[in-house]
């Protein structure tokens, strides 16, 4: 048991080496000729200089926050949350560099067919995949030996904590930022290109291209792996620090039998998944189809592996860890709590699969009522999105019921430490154990995309396009699956958090109570319903305010630029001019929707944490269900939008691919900015909650 911190260290070091021989193998394939080497070195020098500038803005904020948690926490805490934040930043700014370098050699392997693209954009993702994954669990074990078994600090779990809360705050500006940023350069070269110019996707005319691909890259690549990077450390923080104080443990307790098989079990179930989520990753071979049910299947390959050795794994560590401690009545039932979370996990992917898949009927319903213009285009996704909740919040019930009932077997209680609500905790983990290879398949979507946008910019073949045209769609589909994934865990993790915070204020000598009865409480509820909305209404406008200074922009260089809109030999728009645009806007946008989840609950926290604890109730439900709203809508209507230019209902350029084109850019900000954003923000304000509850009370 004393062993297992150290073993799940080795395991995310292992799975460094592994992003490292993924690195090496994406860097050996060729590049293509000298115009596909140009724009991908574009799309490489657009992504660094954002991410960049969005470091160095965030890095006030982690500044200011770390001055504040020394001055009212402890200095090792904002030691910690430094660590937090810098490691996610680098997992993030990782994977951009290494799908930056896949995009183009995706598409020179694409001559060859999707038997030789799939693995190299799947190895590109995989670079982000086990950077994030193992950058974090080897982080947190750092920090978890360092401060508590070595150094023995006071407060030894409120310092561990912090770290979760600076992987969170890089997460929140850098998805909400990202996400601007793509949807801006998105939504503006749609709008302009495919339904005002006429021109195809990604035309090598349209000023606002390069900043599209620049996008995917620092949204859909840097912002998604600092989103998982956070939700994979919170995961295993949640069962830590609920047991940590429930219990009431400090430093010298957590070496005690049965504390440190509680402690360390969700540790263990991480070395598990990342061990398997090794073998599972090369797994992935391509075929000689483009059918996207054939790509799925050879993708999901690794990932399905993965699950079942973790399931297998999972059953093996319980009985390991408390089959002999008589506190315990049946091991199996923690184990029964972890294989739920996994499978409700895989269920709220294959949900999110199904509503967002043009294979389903709710994509196709939502293609056919483009034959009507695109009010019932966007009528018909809102629907779709809205269907969804009632699907996935059914599925976390049980999720939640199973795992309950599996920690009640495990154990009644042990102290304060309610069985059931660590049977909830755990599988948390259980649904991202899996975090290596689950990454590695959303990070290749994007890879896809860009892959895609170089095989027209560099006027290849269409060969070529139709099949960076299969990979791309089915990349939307694995994105969903992610975010399925992400927001589940979110839900489970924020719970657990959420009862930590209520032993957190015992703890420092306060109470709580989320009597809807009392007027405190009743507001704090109302409140926190409002917050979810209110976020996705600041980041919604932002990008609509990004897009019309883009739309302008490239308007403009159409109408001004001789030549361009007409493909005259020479003729060249001024990309670097939509990238500025891109740029500032996202930064500047940013700012108001990432300060609220930090800002509002400490204003309430320090007025009354009753207020305080129906605020975060509030906020954990609404959030899930917009959530999940957002993140399906948006997908069905770009997949809708995909299943028309592959030929239905009458093909590009027609009236009904016009209708689909607008649904779409209606999706973007729903499901790449504002949905992925939701599952952040309630675990940013939990985690928050949590860090600063002695100083509530205090």
């Amino acid at each position: 048991m004393d062993a297992i911190p150290y073993l799940a260290a080795v395991s995310a070091i292992l799975g460094l080496f592994v992003a490292g021989f993924f690195f090496k193998n994406v860097k050996a394939a060729p590049p293509g000729d000298d115009r596909m080497v140009f724009l991908m070195t574009e799309i490489q020098k657009g992504a660094r200089a954002f991410l960049k500038q969005e470091y160095s803005w965030v890095s006030v904020f982690v500044v200011a926050m770390a001055l504040l948690i020394g001055l009212l926490i402890a200095p090792a805490a904002a030691i910690t949350y430094v660590i937090g934040a810098v490691l996610s930043a680098l997992a993030g700014y990782i994977g951009m560099t290494v799908a930056t370098m896949a995009n183009a050699r995706t598409t020179e392997a694409a001559k060859s067919g999707p038997g030789k693209a799939l693995p190299i954009a799947f190895r590109g993702g995989a670079v982000m995949g086990f950077s994030v994954a193992g950058l974090a669990l080897l982080g947190l074990m750092a920090v978890y030996v360092l401060f508590i078994l070595v150094l023995e600090v006071d407060d030894a779990f409120e310092v561990v904590t912090a770290y979760g809360l600076g992987a969170s705050s890089i997460a929140l500006f850098s998805r909400v930022g990202g996400g601007i940023y793509t949807k801006a350069a998105d939504v503006g070269a749609d709008l302009v290109g495919k339904v005002e110019a006429g021109i195809p996707e990604d035309d090598p005319r349209n000023p606002a291209t390069i900043a599209d691909n620049v996008g995917d890259n620092v949204g859909d690549v840097a912002g998604m792996g600092a989103d998982l990077f956070e939700s994979y450390a919170g995961s295993i923080l949640a069962p830590i620090s609920l047991v940590a104080f429930a219990l009431g443990l400090g430093a010298e307790q957590a070496t005690a039998v049965t504390n440190i098989s509680l402690l360390t079990f969700p540790m263990a179930i991480a070395f598990a998944g990342m061990v398997a989520s090794i073998v599972g990753s090369f797994l992935v071979k391509g075929g000689n189809s483009t059918d996207t049910k054939a790509l799925s299947k050879a993708l999901h390959m690794g990932t399905n592996v993965a699950m079942a050795l973790t399931v297998v794994a999972t059953v093996g560590i319980s009985f390991w860890l408390f089959g002999d401690n008589e506190a315990f009545d049946a091991p199996l039932g923690l184990a029964i709590a972890v294989i739920g979370g996994l499978v409700v996990g895989w269920a709220l992917g294959k949900t999110a699969e199904y509503y967002t898949s043009d294979h389903f009927a709710p994509v196709k319903k939502i293609a056919s009522q483009t034959e009507t213009g695109p009010a019932t285009t966007i009528l018909g996704g809102i629907s779709a999105g809205m269907v969804s909740v009632a699907a996935s919040v059914g599925l976390l019930a049980i999720g939640v019921a199973v795992a309950y009932w599996g920690g009640e077997m495990a154990f009644d209680s042990i102290g304060n430490l309610d069985g059931g609500i660590y049977g909830i905790a755990v599988a948390a983990i259980g649904m991202l154990a899996t975090t290596g290879v689950v990454v590695s398949v959303d990070a290749y979507g994007p890879i896809a995309d860009n892959a895609g946008g170089i095989a027209e910019m560099a006027e290849l073949d269409p060969s070529v396009r139709e099949v960076t045209d299969a990979l791309d769609s089915l990349g939307n589909t694995t994105a969903a699956v992610a975010k399925g994934f992400a927001v589940g865990s979110a839900a489970l993790t924020a719970l657990a958090l959420f009862k930590s915070f209520e032993f957190a204020i015992a703890q420092a000598g306060g109470s709580l109570s989320l009597d809807v009865g009392r007027v405190e409480v009743f507001i704090g509820l109302f409140l926190g319903a409002m917050l979810p909305f209110l976020f996705a209404a600041l980041t919604i406008d932002a990008v609509g305010r990004a897009a019309q200074e883009m739309i302008e922009e490239v308007r403009r260089q159409f109408r001004e630029i001789p030549g361009l809109r007409e493909g005259k030999p020479g003729v060249n728009p001024d990309s670097a001019r939509c990238v500025a645009i891109s740029t500032a806007a996202s930064l500047k946008e940013m700012i108001i929707p990432g300060a609220l989840a930090v800002v509002v609950p400490l204003v309430l926290g320090f007025i009354n944490v009753d207020t305080l604890g129906g605020f975060l109730a509030g906020a954990l439900v609404t959030g899930f269900c917009l959530a999940i709203f957002m993140s399906n809508a948006g997908g069905a209507w770009d997949n809708a939008k995909k299943y028309i230019e592959a030929g239905a209902h009458g093909g590009k350029g027609s009236d009904n691919h016009k209708a689909a084109v607008v649904g779409d850019t209606v999706g973007d900000p729903f499901k790449d900015t504002s949905g992925p954003s939701m599952n952040i923000l309630i675990k940013v304000m939990t985690i928050v909650s949590l860090v600063f509850a002695s100083a509530f009370v205090g």
